[in-house]
């Protein structure tokens, strides 16, 4: 009879269970944090201010391949994001007249911010309900960082994949 059909024997007790799954392993990725997710992150954040115009946005989110500037005033202040959204709709609206708008015209200045220890769970629902890909990290009236929906997504994949290398690990042994 192979070995793993046996009856249990004096001595077995003596080797430690090994467990799959826990409460902490399984709430492990809902307890995971902005701060954790801006500590693998770039720390480069871009912003642009308010009297700038449309084109000199288009130009710094092509040269820069990103998303969406955060708009501060003379201060460093955030006082808005732009986004790609922002300015194709401003487009749809006045074709052939956006480029030389200026930013304030254009910018979200209702703003939904988070901080470095809310749960990237949270977030994530935020930004799903709220219909928006970006959110600035602010801790203590400081801009700290700036997440986006790629980033949590690529975040919560990446621990996913290490879930399952442990997973494959533990069942080949």
């Amino acid at each position: 009879m192979p070995i793993s059909f046996r009856a249990p024997m004096r001595g077995d007790s003596e080797n430690k269970a090994t467990k799959s799954q826990s409460t902490q392993t399984n709430l492990a990725g809902e307890n995971t944090t902005v701060g954790h997710l801006l500590a693998k992150k770039s720390k480069d954040v871009f912003s642009i201010q308010p009297e700038q115009t449309l084109k000199e946005a288009v130009v710094s989110l092509s040269e820069k391949r990103i998303g969406a500037l955060l708009v501060t005033d003379n201060s460093g202040e955030l006082v808005g994001i732009l986004s790609e959204r922002d300015i194709v709709r401003r487009l749809a609206e006045t074709p052939g007249q956006t480029l030389p708008k200026k930013v304030e015209e254009v910018m979200t200045s209702k703003l939904e911010v988070c901080s470095s220890d809310e749960q990237l769970v949270s977030v994530l629902r935020r930004m799903t309900k709220g219909r928006f890909r970006h959110m600035p990290v602010v801790d203590d009236g400081t801009l700290s960082g700036i997440v986006t929906i790629g980033d949590v997504v690529n975040y919560r994949l990446n621990e996913l994949e290490y879930e399952a290398l442990q997973l494959k690990q533990l069942i080949v042994g």
